[in-house]
């Protein structure tokens, strides 16, 4: 009976088929599991037939139906092992594997795949502009060092020829992925030592032999990272019928180093742009963890309640639903888990008052004490200052630093703040209401001084959390080894809160990771979403220095976004229910399309304009319901944390983004006022980066100044 494995090629094209195609998929595969080697070769229904002029003599192509092939890669020394790499139609399924070339790279020891015939045709054109060159991409790199670094001789000729990064951009999807990424951290200036340490050694197996080894059985277990090996029926039924469930837990190689780290000394920290893995990286660092100990508990733990559902049910896929490993694992928002440390210590707690209530009880306090500060100064200096500082009296705020806040003041001033601040919560009080803030820095004292009840804390979206979230997830794990894990990217922050972890007693530093690869999104997807923040600084995680998006990237390919604007709402709706049929028709399932706004009032508008056009539709907050059927409308905000094959941004005019009600005046607080405008960027970054495959962008009117002037 053969072995089969499955590429991550196939899974990008498998994901797409129509449902019929699937279901042939899964039929052929489990025939061809059931045969022996010898009998593949002899069945007629499955046709296993050799490639014609095919760059790899082990490419051989099996009958789905009558217009559908899949492409396969053979063993060709008498073993087993049979690796699935496309699904395609007939006349495209040779071509495609004519042209390809699978190879073990010589430092990484990974099977990998390049267009062989491509890369012939193209190098000498490139050779010859080269001569011209004031300047080549790699001239500071010798042979040798490239070779150490897995480049063979056929991409060691090419990039040879280049002269530029768009040069090497050019070849991006003719190159072998791990020699493709050596090649562009090279470009960006890392060192070959940085190369080595982040691309290589990371994806070279510790048993890894000597010399490199071509039989394909061995190949295929040195790349487990991106080949899945199927080991009998019921398992090769599971993972065809759930292929996207079967990879939203996928390590990558950069993923693994940081997720399965033996043990680090303190706090870690890992950053990357949307798609880079980190909330996979955090899922496997909890599994990592459990299965150190038998005893310890995790808290694992996000900004929202439907970021932490989604967490809940990947831990669970993940862990196949291990019953005795998920009862080790408390899965809850920062905000939940301190009203039950709260709830714990006392039957009679005042209940969280909502942000609109709070914004009319701080007018109120405004008014009656005639304060020369508006409503939101007042709201955003308790937040920033008070509330992030931990501070309990009014002399102590008058010596505070306010870091972050853009307007001076003097101690007059401070104890007039201080009256209002005094007056809201005697407000709150009355009513019996606090706020989700003050119940983490009262979880935080009653944590202080008492055995901390979890041994590991994992943190994802860390940017979204405020300074009093967390001193709870400080208090909540002892400090020491493998305390705290934390994910986050500052270019995704879209709440207000700003935090310096080592402030707090989280230090990082030595145990940063950065993740830059992205495993979502196509790289025209990424680099149109990266020049929305391409004007402005941001903060990085540990609220020290910035952050940058240097040398993120995808490996994967498509179609530019589009950026369409329109002459009224009407039409641009119009124009929405239109590009849906065509994303339809061109085989996508309903719930892979997303559709997003800044406003309930524009989902509403596109809510009834595609239910009219027969088009079935779901409104979600935040977590994507699973197994119904309709196109999802979610607000900009409940975007974070989904994917789509397809999404697209309604309403990108001028006075929605950045919507006025949301940004501080620059005369009342100019540092306030450039957070605010940066945070409305960052939520237009979100929901563009949910897209997978396709981006569309749309406004009515003038669009807003956050869009790029082309393209």
């Amino acid at each position: 009976m053969p072995r089969l494995a499955f590429a991550q090629s196939f899974w990008d094209g498998y994901d797409k088929l129509a449902k019929p195609l699937r279901a042939g998929v899964r039929k052929a595969m489990a025939k061809f599991q059931a045969l022996s080697v010898a009998e593949l070769n002899s069945d007629k229904g499955l046709h296993l037939e050799s490639v014609e002029n095919a760059r790899d003599r082990r490419m051989r192509t099996i009958r789905i139906t009558d217009f559908w092939r899949g492409v396969v890669l053979a063993p060709d020394d008498g073993s087993d092992m049979f690796l699935l790499v496309n699904v395609l139609p007939h006349d495209d399924a040779y071509t495609w594997a004519a042209k390809r070339l699978y190879s073990a790279n010589t430092a990484t020891r990974a099977l990998e795949v390049r267009n062989a015939v491509a890369l012939d045709e193209l190098t000498p054109l490139y050779e010859t502009a080269s001569h011209t060159a004031p300047r080549l991409l790699f001239a500071d790199v010798s042979d040798g060092t490239l070779r150490e670094l897995g480049i063979d001789d056929q991409v060691l000729r090419a990039a040879r020829s280049l002269a530029d990064k768009a040069q090497l951009e050019a070849f991006s999807t003719l190159l072998p992925e791990d020699q493709l990424e050596v090649l562009q951290y090279l470009a960006e200036g890392f060192s070959p030592e940085e190369v080595y340490r982040d691309v290589v050694a990371v994806r070279r197996p510790a048993d890894a032999p000597a010399e490199p080894v071509e039989d394909l059985a061995t190949v295929i277990v040195n790349t487990s990272a991106r080949v899945r090996l199927v080991t009998g029926p019921q398992e090769l039924a599971e993972v065809l019928r759930k292929p996207f469930a079967a990879w939203r837990v996928f390590l990558h190689p950069s993923q693994r180093r940081v997720a399965y780290r033996t043990s680090c000394n303190g706090p870690v920290q890992v950053t990357g742009g949307p798609g880079t893995g980190k909330t996979v990286a955090a899922l496997h660092r909890v599994k990592h963890l459990l299965d150190r100990s038998e005893d310890g508990r995790v808290l694992l733990t996000t900004y929202t309640n439907a970021l932490a559902a989604g967490l809940r049910d990947m831990l669970g896929l993940l862990l196949d639903e291990d019953e005795k490993l998920l009862a080790r694992v408390d899965v809850t928002t920062v905000d939940a888990y301190a009203n039950g440390v709260l709830r714990a210590h006392s039957t009679a707690m005042p209940r969280p008052a909502g942000d609109r209530e709070q914004r009319q009880l701080w007018e109120m306090a405004v008014k009656q004490l005639q304060l020369p500060f508006t409503a939101q100064f007042l709201a955003q200096e308790y937040r920033h200052i008070l509330l992030g500082q931990d501070i309990r009296d009014v002399d102590t705020y008058l010596g505070a630093k306010r870091r972050g806040r853009g307007t001076g003041l003097g101690p007059a001033r401070r104890r007039e703040v201080w009256r209002g601040v005094e007056l809201f919560e005697r407000f709150l009080h009355d009513r019996g209401e606090t706020t989700h803030l003050r119940i983490c820095a009262r979880a935080a004292e009653l944590l202080t001084g008492q055995e901390a009840p979890y041994a590991h804390v994992v943190v994802d979206e860390a940017q979204d959390l405020h300074p009093a979230q967390w001193r709870v997830l400080r208090a909540a794990a002892t400090a020491g080894p493998d305390d705290l894990f934390v994910t986050g990217d500052p270019h995704q922050r879209i709440y207000d809160s700003r935090v310096s972890l080592g402030s707090l007693g989280i230090s990082t530093a030595g145990r940063s990771f950065r993740l830059r690869i992205n495993y979502r999104s196509t790289e025209e997807i990424l680099a149109w979403s990266a020049r929305l923040l391409a004007p402005v600084t941001v903060e990085a995680l540990e609220g020290e220095g910035s952050d940058s998006l240097s040398g993120y990237r995808s490996l994967l390919h498509g179609s530019r976004p589009k950026a369409q604007g329109y002459t009224t709402r009407k039409e641009e709706t119009d124009a929405l229910v239109d590009r849906v049929r065509a994303l339809l028709a061109e085989g996508l399932e309903p719930h892979e399309i997303g559709v997003c706004a800044r406003f309930n009032l524009t989902l509403d508008t596109a809510e009834d304009k595609l239910r009219a056009a027969g088009i079935p539709v779901l409104r979600v907050k935040g977590q994507s319901p699973q197994g119904a059927d309709g196109v999802r409308l979610a607000t900009m905000h409940a975007m974070k944390g989904l994917e789509f094959r397809a999404v697209s941004v309604l309403g990108v005019g001028e006075g929605t983004l950045p919507f006025a009600r949301e940004i501080t005046p620059r005369a009342v607080d100019p540092l306030q006022h450039d957070a605010d405008v940066l945070r409305e960027r960052c939520l237009l970054f979100v929901s563009c980066t949910r897209a997978r495959e396709a981006l569309s962008v749309t406004w009515s009117g003038t669009p807003s100044s956050f869009l790029p002037q082309t393209g």
